[in-house]
């Protein structure tokens, strides 16, 4: 029996088991080699017998065979294989796993290069499926043609197109639309909230040493700064050399220094959307766009955080640009006003409305930013005196809702809405409306994103527009 091409199984690139336990080597290197190494520092190199040398070898040669016979299994166990609906992963030698994901629920796919696995010139994909909290299917590692091209087949067998397809074909063409500088994610580096965070910390220890008498500790304030350090490093790595292009199969951004990555995610993936601005940011003019994907998981920090990351830093125009690609309709006239009163406006700016005059003793910096505005197409909240913060979500990408008061809110007759998408670093709040205008827009909203999603586009971005009314009306009369 002749098989077809979807009974065939593939193995990832033989080293991958190297090049993700490279630190199972360097362990045993530094077990066998540690007293060598300090002796040779401190001047104290003690002559080791012959026989404990034989003994050393062969501990060490019978090591590095187990980690060889390891790494052998783990490569020799792990298959995949791509059809036209799903990619399933087989790994594992005692313990099997098998993992599956269906193209048509593919929300977003990464190409990763750690350091060792750049410069064996291999990739890592990652494809990223709707609630699925974490990489549904991840393949380490592939050559980085190979990872390219598989990628290019999973998105277009993921967005329904039925051209005939070429196993040597080329990946779709890009526009390049964005590029960072490296000065530009310096600064915005030392200007971001770790830096605020920093100046008060030191406002604060001066004052205390003032107070008290005496002279500041460092030692005290060093995990503080060690943490400090680290956010530095964090917004400078995954932000460096960010490029941003758009294709067919949705937006591809790029961004890394020692470790690179390329995400693609299709269109109409996008679940909400951030726009955040820092106090230092605003002598700049600067923004950062996040953005929830399903499949990406709730954590907004480390490598979570960077892949939600639409734009890590960029002017207002940017920031329109990008939000164009994202929200390609966003429901109003005149978007530029909307999105300007959004990030910028007071009061009733931009057609918001805001929390009562009341407010004004419990959040006297915020009760004239905290507002709201419903377009056609999306509910978008403003919050924030000194961090500006606006989101969107689309009605369609509306899950669940909720409305929230405490003590205080109940003493002044004003409650929170919060609409939940999925996880994520975007968050949407409505804080501190009237009761009244708080359960309306509760109770409106809900059958707005009942309607939405009625009306909302297929998740197979080419499919032709006829294999879906035919697909509708099948399941309308199946005995048609």
């Amino acid at each position: 029996m002749t098989k077809t091409s979807e009974d065939v199984w593939h193995r990832v690139h033989p080293i991958s088991p190297m090049v993700r336990g490279w630190l199972a080597i360097l362990a045993v290197l530094f077990v066998f080699g540690r007293d060598r190494v300090e002796g040779i520092f401190t001047g104290d190199v003690q002559d080791i017998p012959s026989e404990a040398i034989w003994w050393i070898v062969g501990a060490g040669s019978a090591t590095v065979l187990i980690i060889a016979l390891i790494f052998y299994l783990s490569w020799r166990f792990t298959r995949y294989q791509v059809t036209a609906e799903h990619v399933k992963v087989n790994s594992g030698v005692l313990f099997r796993q098998q993992r599956q994901a269906r193209l048509d629920r593919v929300q977003a796919i990464d190409l990763g290069q750690p350091l060792l696995a750049r410069i064996f010139g291999l990739a890592e994909l990652k494809f990223e499926v709707a609630d699925a909290g974490e990489s549904a299917v991840k393949l380490s590692f592939l050559k980085l043609q190979d990872a390219r091209r598989l990628r290019a087949t999973i998105l277009s067998r993921a967005s329904g197109d039925e051209s005939p397809e070429s196993p040597d074909q080329p990946e779709e063409a890009e526009r390049p639309i964005l590029k960072l500088t490296a000065g530009r994610v310096l600064g915005a580096t030392l200007l971001s909230g770790a830096t605020v965070f920093l100046i008060l910390l030191a406002a604060i220890a001066v004052t205390l040493s003032v107070v008290f008498e005496q002279p500041l500790v460092i030692t005290g304030l060093l995990p503080v700064l060690i943490g400090i350090a680290a956010s530095y490093w964090t917004m400078f790595s995954n932000s460096f050399n960010f490029r941003v292009s758009v294709l067919e199969d949705g937006i591809r951004l790029r961004y890394g220094l020692l470790d690179t990555r390329t995400q693609t995610i299709p269109p109409g993936r996008v679940q909400a959307v951030g726009v955040m601005q820092s106090p230092l940011w605003r002598l700049t003019g600067w923004y950062k766009v996040s953005l929830n994907v399903a499949g990406y998981g709730g954590a907004a920090g480390g490598e979570s955080g960077g892949r939600s990351t639409l734009l890590p830093v960029g002017t207002r125009q940017e920031v329109m640009e990008l939000l164009a690609l994202v929200l390609p309709d966003p429901g109003t006239e005149d978007p530029m006003g909307l999105f300007h009163a959004g990030l910028e406006g007071k009061n009733d700016d931009g057609g918001f409305t805001t929390s009562p005059r009341r407010v004004r003793w419990i959040s006297p910096l915020t009760w004239r930013r905290n507002g709201f505005v419903v377009t056609r197409t999306a509910l978008v909240a403003r919050s924030g005196a000194f961090w500006r913060y606006l989101a969107v979500v689309p009605h369609e990408r509306t899950q669940s809702m909720a409305l929230e008061r405490g003590p205080l809110s109940r003493r002044f007759h004003a409650m929170d809405l919060v609409l939940h998408t999925t996880p994520g670093p975007v968050a949407l709040r409505v804080r501190q409306m009237d009761n009244r205008t708080a359960v309306e827009l509760f109770d409106l909203q809900s059958a707005r994103a009942a309607e939405a999603r009625k009306h909302s586009i297929g998740d197979r971005w080419r499919e032709r527009p006829a294999s879906r009314d035919d697909a509708a009306r099948s399941e309308e009369d199946p005995h048609d």
